[in-house]
């Protein structure tokens, strides 16, 4: 157990915070970890031990803690402006980086829609779906998704979610969502498969349906579930040809975790919609953002007392700091060449991954890009294997948040092959201890 400063804000934090997707009573036996400071692939409490940030700290931070050039852009933009309202006003930050997105994103996505974080995010684009569809006199309130998907937790995104522990307790809160069997696998051929199973649900319902979301190749809360682009590809087709929007939820995938810049670039397809955040901001301010296309926009574009307008708004959209913050992590992708330099480490990543194969509690091990996943078997959820092994990486300095039994690794980009190497021997050691 902890010793001084780090004990004292651990003691304090238990009297008034209360800290998600957590069931309080563990920390009864199980530390909260005070972080003082951050630097790399590197956390650091207050008596010095150093955990090695493998899951980037919930899938946020692509270049490291205290990134010497987003630090730059913050400190740069906090002494210009802070804060404005983005209705009737603007701020160059806010206008550059809507103008890279579009430049960056698939052909197509030509407009810019501001929030805050992820779920936020997911909200606009089903409210924007189903409000296009109004605009247009039909009457389309119900969203497909696919199983074992996760979208966020606010109502909406909930809604769209095929998690239990997550949307079971909620369900009579919840809005109108069907789900579609995902691809069991990364084969082309449970792609196909999968895409059968759509088509039959388009036909039969594609005239309720406003939209089908979906996480391009990796489902995230979903165990790191992973699928074939094939399926991407034949999703796009069929939701074009029953008038059915896509939205490609890039939360998580977006910005070279795939091994390209999003993961709809595989399948070089481009959806109606894409919610962007997380890596967006390089890990350091909330913000996230929807792309869609100007036949959207344009259907909400009207004299006011025709009541077409979207209504969504918040109160930090479209935040100069985290604009700022967004533009210099897109030029690091730039000035880097991160997608093409990722290539090695991703390489270097699957070598590392095979000695899990031979352990006799692992079940699968998968990779797409910088992520990768060992799922066990034999354990049931009684037996809480991921948080086993999330005790044993915490006392070896290496941050591991399994999602039940998938251990996953997601690392900052800056990570070098030595740090993959203890990131990995952890991992493996955690594994063969339970």
């Amino acid at each position: 157990m902890f010793e001084g400063k780090n004990r004292e804000i651990m003691q304090r934090d238990l009297e008034v915070i209360w800290h998600p997707c957590t069931q309080m009573k563990d920390h009864e036996t199980l530390p909260i970890i005070p972080i003082a400071s951050a630097k790399g692939v590197y956390l650091y409490d207050f008596e010095g031990n150093r955990y090695l940030d493998a899951i980037s700290s919930w899938w946020v931070n692509l270049f490291g803690h205290s990134n010497p050039t987003i630090n730059a852009a913050l400190i740069s933009q906090v002494e210009q402006l802070e804060h404005v309202l983005l209705a009737g006003f603007t701020h160059a930050p806010a206008v550059e980086l809507a103008h890279q997105l579009v430049a960056l994103t698939p052909k197509g996505l030509e407009k810019v829609f501001y929030a805050d974080n992820g779920s936020s995010a997911v909200e606009v684009a089903l409210k924007m779906s189903y409000h296009y569809h109004y605009n247009q006199g039909k009457k389309k309130s119900l969203f497909l998704s696919l199983s074992n998907s996760y979208h966020g937790e606010t109502i909406g995104a909930l809604s769209v979610g095929d998690v239990g522990l997550y949307k079971e307790t909620y369900a009579p809160l919840l809005i109108a969502n069907e789900q579609v069997p995902v691809p069991k696998d990364q084969t082309p051929k449970a792609a196909h498969d999968a895409l059968e199973l759509l088509e039959t649900r388009l036909k039969e319902k594609g005239d309720k349906i406003a939209a089908l979301i979906l996480e391009p190749l990796i489902q995230g809360a979903g165990g790191m579930h992973m699928y074939h682009s094939d399926y991407l590809k034949g999703a796009r087709e069929l939701t074009s040809k029953y008038d059915v929007h896509l939205i490609a939820d890039e939360i998580m995938t977006g910005f070279g975790r795939t091994g390209m810049m999003f993961g709809c670039n595989h399948a070089k397809i481009s959806p109606d919609f894409m919610t962007l955040s997380k890596g967006l901001t390089g890990g350091y301010l909330p913000l996230s953002v929807v792309m869609t296309t100007n036949t959207i926009y344009n259907a909400f574009y009207c004299d006011y007392h025709e009541y077409k307008a979207f209504l969504h708004s918040h109160s930090y959209t479209g935040n100069p700091l985290a604009c700022s913050v967004a533009l210099a992590t897109l030029g690091i992708f730039e000035s880097q060449n991160i997608i093409e330099t990722n290539q090695s480490k991703q390489q270097h990543l699957s070598k590392l991954l095979q000695k899990f194969k031979s352990l006799p509690n692992v079940k699968t091990v998968r990779q797409q890009g910088m992520v990768a996943a060992v799922e066990l078997t034999g354990y049931t959820p009684k037996e809480r294997v991921g948080l086993q092994i999330y005790r044993y990486g915490l006392t070896h300095g290496v941050l591991l948040r399994p999602l039940g039994n998938v251990i996953y690794f997601m690392p900052p980009y800056i990570i070098t092959e030595s740090q993959m190497g203890e990131m990995i021997q952890v991992a493996y050691d955690a594994i063969k201890a339970v």
